[in-house]
């Protein structure tokens, strides 16, 4: 090998070597605080203080900037970096619960489960690492993932209330699943691509 082919796949190995490391970084993610608004929204955050009426805190991006102080009663949820959380919610009167129709507890269980579950990271981080070393591999994690139900510990749902009605928790259980197995299957589908481009990258500087 010549002094020029060697450079050649140095300077490839480096690029491929960023490559990965900036899938990875991208799928997996910062830690940060995250304030779940009513709304839908999130908003990344050092969460500073939680008080009866009021949460404070800062823009994640901009810590050394202004505190911002948000009523409780528009807050759903807080997941902190540590990986616990706080849910701030109304409790449903028994009654008020009963009154409503199976397809309207269906419907309810689907848009919950898509507001509040978040433990799918696990499946679709573990797919993802075991794709980007060889996209064969990764099939097994994703395969196994996907097909497998939710626990109910990674539920993560709001009113336990609700998950005692059946209609409320086909419709929760079945979106997550579907939640779940999407990000296993986008997961194992960044990891293949990177492995695609990097084997065009080897052949294209052996040539």
């Amino acid at each position: 090998m010549n002094r020029a082919t060697f450079k050649t796949n140095k300077k490839m190995r480096k690029i491929i070597l960023t490559v990965l490391t900036s899938v990875f970084i991208t799928a997996v993610g910062f830690s940060q605080d995250t304030i779940t608004v009513k709304s839908g929204e999130d908003i990344q955050a050092k969460v500073l203080e939680v008080t009866k009426t009021e949460i404070k805190y800062k823009k994640y991006d901009n810590q050394n900037g202004p505190t911002f102080t948000m009523d409780k009663s528009e807050v759903s949820m807080i997941r902190y970096e540590n990986g616990t959380k706080d849910l701030f919610r109304e409790e449903k009167k028994t009654e008020e619960i009963t009154a409503q129709s199976g397809k309207d507890l269906y419907m309810q269980g689907r848009a919950d489960a898509s507001r509040y579950y978040r433990k799918y990271k696990g499946a679709g981080t573990g797919t993802l690492i075991t794709g980007l070393v060889s996209p064969l591999a990764g099939l097994v994690p994703a395969i196994i993932c996907s097909t497998s139900e939710p626990k109910d510990k990674n539920l993560n749902y709001p009113d336990a209330a609700l998950m005692q009605k059946s209609d409320y928790y086909n419709g929760y259980t079945t979106r997550a699943k579907r939640i779940k197995q999407g990000k296993v299957w986008k997961n194992w589908g960044i990891a293949f691509g990177v492995n695609v481009v990097a084997a065009i990258i080897l052949v294209a500087s052996g040539q």
